[in-house]
C-alpha cells in the first residue's frame, strides 16, 4: 500500500458563515494542494469537507497519515464516536443528534477504504503544512463575503 500524508484545515467567517477548506497531500516527492468553500456554511463543516475532498482523490487503497487540527475530526474518528452515532441513528451518547450526518456518512465510507492513523496537530502553530491549509481556507471563505 502506498503511503500518503494528508493535511487539512477549515475556517469559517462567523458560524455559521463563509466557509473554505483547505487541504496538502504528499506521497513521496509529489505535492498536491486542494481547496473549496460554500458560502453559508460551518467551521466544522468545512473540517470534514477538507478530509472529504482529500481522500477522495486517492485513486486505490492508501495508508493515510491524516493530520488536521480540528478535535471535532480527529476524536470522532479516532475514538470511534461517529461509528457510535451512526449505529445509534445518528445520536449522539448525550441523547442530541449527531450534526453534519451527510458528510460523515461519505467520511465513514472513505475510512472503510483507507487504513488510516491521526494526528492532531496544534492549529496556528510551527506545522508549516497546517498554516498553509489555513491560508488555503481563509482564502476561499472570503471569495464568499
Amino acid at each position: 500500500m502506498k503511503e500518503v500524508s494528508i493535511y487539512t484545515d477549515g475556517a469559517c467567517s462567523g458560524n455559521p458563515g463563509s466557509g473554505g477548506w483547505g487541504a496538502i497531500l504528499l506521497y513521496g516527492k509529489h505535492k498536491k494542494e486542494i481547496s473549496g468553500g460554500e458560502a453559508a456554511t460551518t467551521n466544522n463543516r468545512m473540517e470534514l469537507m477538507a478530509v472529504i475532498a482529500a481522500l477522495s482523490l486517492l485513486k486505490e487503497p492508501c495508508r493515510v497519515q491524516l493530520y488536521s487540527d480540528s478535535k471535532y475530526v480527529i476524536d470522532a474518528l479516532e475514538k470511534g464516536w461517529a461509528w457510535g452515532w451512526k449505529k445509534r441513528g445518528w445520536v449522539k451518547s448525550d441523547k442530541k443528534p449527531a450534526l453534519n450526518t451527510d458528510l460523515w456518512e461519505i467520511l465513514l465510507g472513505l475510512t472503510q477504504v483507507h487504513q488510516l492513523t491521526y494526528h492532531w496537530v496544534k492549529g496556528h502553530a510551527e506545522n508549516p503544512y497546517n498554516n498553509r491549509c489555513d491560508q488555503l481556507a481563509v482564502a476561499e471563505s472570503k471569495k464568499y463575503k
